[in-house]
């Protein structure tokens, strides 16, 4: 086989392999999520449209028409709120996040909060990012 046939055969195994990696998340309907997620959903943001609900392999994504995006593991725990457009609800945050937002960096709105099984990430509306380890040590702050 010379080596163009080669490449040509490469380049179209890989586009191939791509186009499924892109395909992966697809659109379910709400009803399809966790009770956890949905409970959720109905708990603190029941005012809020749903535009396009999506599921992968490790996870489910709620998109609302207002811009805020919400993600859970596969048991419907949350992962990540993102209100880039508005600011995370005061009730989601943990108090001790909350306490040093305000004495640290006072002024600032959490826009996104995020939970993994390293700790909490929380970004603000000046640019900042800030981590949190799980006993709310800030452990990163990078902008």
């Amino acid at each position: 086989m010379t080596k163009l046939k080669i490449f040509v055969l490469l380049a179209i195994a890989m586009a191939f392999s791509l186009n499924l990696k892109a395909d992966d998340d697809h659109v379910i309907t709400f009803a399809q999520l966790p009770q956890s997620a949905q409970a959720f959903h109905k708990q603190h943001f029941a005012k809020k449209v749903p535009l396009v609900v999506t599921m992968d392999w490790d996870d489910y994504t709620i998109i609302y028409e207002t811009g805020e995006k919400l993600e859970f593991d596969k048991q419907g725990n949350w992962k990540d709120i993102n209100c880039r457009m508005s600011s995370v609800p005061d009730v989601l945050i943990p108090e001790q996040i909350k306490a040093n937002v305000k004495k640290s960096f006072p002024g600032t709105t959490i826009i996104e909060l995020e939970r993994d099984r390293r700790g909490y990430e929380v970004k603000l509306n000046n640019g900042l990012s800030v981590e949190y380890n799980h006993a709310f040590q800030v452990i990163d702050i990078d902008d």
